[in-house]
């Protein structure tokens, strides 16, 4: 049976005018925040040595593996939506709605916790401004700039496109600027300097953990995944963005390692809370770290404010097709915004700033790896057989390889989790299920009622 009441998301009016490099460029934006400056120290750490750029490569095979699944899934199946979308259209045979609504009630934590690193990155380059700010300072301040991103996106907000170009043109300068500055006083000795027996016993626990970091500063490699209505050649444009987009920014992520560690002993980056403060203060002088620092600074306040904008419309898209918590599709009376959705997201990251960085990150991996990366693994097989007639303008290269590398990949970094992570995360997803049956049981769907097929994408054109 064909579904009636849910427009398809296939569209006509969009314009194919993204091509190759404007998707790579894409990509490479959203995959480049505040991350590598706040996740350096924590890599080096976890590591234990300059052997710590083996985490962004191996991240890097990941992030290529997962993107192929993305690049298939998005250019079958265009459009806004993305994951959420792929389990609707994989799962909806056995087990209705409840993979889409389990990834919604997680978006509602991911998303805030993502969020919640770049403030905790935010207010650690403050420190180089105010050095000895205690406990009860930091958090009362990450708790003000959280206040005041969801004060700001209290209204209606037509566009983040001056934010989005203004927050990628920071970016450069600041990675430009932080590798010049390593590489004007660099130091051979220190950024090659390996500890005796890093390939011991220990090297894959610090591996995964390191894995963690690393494809954290990945994520936003499948940015063009959900635009597959404005590709022009998305076969081609699809998985070629993503790639490349990948490579691209593993080089970017190398030279900016190694320019960190030339600069001092590792132990001494390690011990960081705002590397790039130390490495151009180091080479160029106070003033010229200033500087730098608030750069850094109004990068991550950008990057908080457009991920809270873009992710508060997440759960009212799907509230609003009647497969989540109708209370999230409530617009504001006078201003039309999610404010549901944004008041939400908002409190939950104020509470992520109370944990440490490589926690949050922990957390928010911990949850997403289930119920989005090796659920859309599986969506991509599922599709192959359920809907093998499904257009498909990109077919995975060398399929099942890149999937089982891929799923090996995130049970990996899944299994290096924090048990901390690993149980709060659980708890999250324990209570989603819960809250899916009673969800389910007020609006008679499944498993209170048989399950409902909608091919959306194998409606005739």
């Amino acid at each position: 049976m064909q579904d009636q009441t849910r427009p398809s998301t296939r569209s006509s009016s969009f314009h194919r005018s993204i091509g190759l490099f404007t998707g790579t460029a894409i990509n490479m934006t959203q995959m480049c925040g505040i991350g590598p400056f706040i996740t350096i120290p924590i890599m080096v750490a976890t590591m234990g040595g300059p052997q710590a750029v083996i985490g962004w490569i191996v991240g890097a095979i990941l992030a290529v593996a997962d993107g192929m699944v993305w690049a298939e899934l998005g250019a079958a199946m265009p459009g806004s939506g993305g994951t959420y979308v792929y389990l609707r259209e994989a799962f909806q045979y056995r087990t209705g709605k409840l993979m889409p609504f389990l990834f919604i009630w997680t978006v509602l934590l991911t998303i805030p916790l993502l969020m919640s690193t770049g403030i905790i990155g935010m207010v650690e380059y403050l420190g180089f401004f105010f050095p000895h700010l205690g406990w009860w300072p930091v958090h009362l301040t990450s708790l003000l700039a959280t206040g005041l991103v969801t004060l700001l996106l209290y209204r209606r907000i037509e566009s983040i496109r001056v934010i989005t170009i203004a927050l990628w043109v920071i970016m450069l300068l600041s990675v430009v600027g932080v590798s010049a500055a390593g590489f004007s006083d660099f130091h051979s000795s220190f950024a090659f300097s390996y500890p005796h027996g890093m390939f011991g016993g220990q090297f894959f626990v610090g591996l995964g953990a390191g894995l963690i970091i690393g494809i954290y500063d990945y994520l936003g490699y499948f940015t063009t995944a959900y635009m597959g209505d404005e590709l022009r050649d998305p076969g081609r444009t699809m998985p070629g963005s993503i790639i490349i987009s990948v490579i691209a920014m593993m080089f970017v992520y190398l030279i900016l390692n190694i320019s960190v560690l030339g600069v001092a002993p590792w132990q001494e980056i390690a011990q960081s809370k705002s590397i790039a403060s130390l490495v151009v203060e180091h080479s160029w002088g106070h003033t010229a770290a200033a500087v730098m620092t608030i750069l850094i600074i109004v990068t991550a306040f950008a990057s908080v404010f457009a991920g809270l904008l873009g992710g508060s419309r997440v759960p009212f898209q799907a509230a609003h097709e009647k497969v989540f918590l109708s209370v999230f599709g409530r617009l504001h009376a006078k201003h039309g915004f999610p404010h549901v959705a944004l008041l939400t997201m908002g409190v939950i990251t104020a509470i992520g700033t109370f944990f440490d960085l490589a926690e949050v990150i922990n957390m928010l991996l911990a949850a997403t790896i289930i119920v989005q990366f090796i659920a859309q693994i599986a969506a991509l097989v599922v599709l192959r057989k359920r809907q093998p007639e499904l257009h498909r303008p990109y077919k995975q290269w060398l399929y099942p390889v890149p999937c089982v590398i891929a799923l090996v990949g995130w049970i990996y970094v899944y299994v290096s989790a924090s048990t901390l992570s690993l149980i709060l995360s659980g708890i999250w997803i324990i209570a989603g299920l819960v809250v899916f049956a009673i969800w389910a049981r007020v609006n008679h769907s499944w498993p209170f009622a048989a399950v409902e097929i909608h091919e959306t994408y194998l409606e005739k054109d």
